[in-house]
């Protein structure tokens, strides 16, 4: 079942998410960094999960301006993987960009085909001054990031 994130959740978001940024994969996230951008997070909660709080993968929409949005911190747990469930988390960020009117979507990616098979399509990361900006002055790998910009244009 895939739903937008509870505060309850903010700690299993956060064990998803920092074991991949460990393996360089995605950038780390603090507790108080995912409150404060827990509406952007969706969820994916399996009965089967280990724990009280279900959560196998966790994917958010973020929005960097007027017409443009990232898909980011999309995780999904090792042994949920190949199962469908990140199309699916991407999927429902895309149809809340659809619902908000954003006509851009982008992402940060090192799995260029899963994102072209949802539509993606590479582009220079120079597109991307807000991201380039923002968060990209926070990573350790800048400015020689090895991850391909892709986007999607309703």
């Amino acid at each position: 079942m895939i739903r937008k994130a509870h505060i309850t959740e903010a700690p299993a978001i956060r064990a998803l998410i920092n074991p991949m940024a460990e393996k360089g994969l995605l950038l780390p996230l603090s507790l108080a960094e995912i409150y404060d951008r827990l509406r952007d997070f969706f969820i994916y909660m399996d009965d089967s999960v280990p724990g009280p709080s279900k959560v196998a993968g966790v994917c958010a929409l973020h929005l960097t301006w007027e017409d443009l949005a990232e898909i980011r911190s999309l995780a999904v747990h090792e042994d949920y993987q190949k199962r469908g469930i990140g199309r699916q988390l991407v999927e429902s960020c895309l149809k809340e960009a659809m619902v908000l009117e954003v006509k851009r979507i982008f992402c940060l990616t090192y799995k260029q085909a899963f994102f072209k098979g949802l539509n993606f399509k590479t582009i220079d990361k120079s597109d991307l001054p807000h991201k380039v900006w923002a968060d990209c002055l926070k990573c350790s790998k800048f400015p020689e990031c090895p991850e391909i910009a892709m986007i999607y244009e309703f």
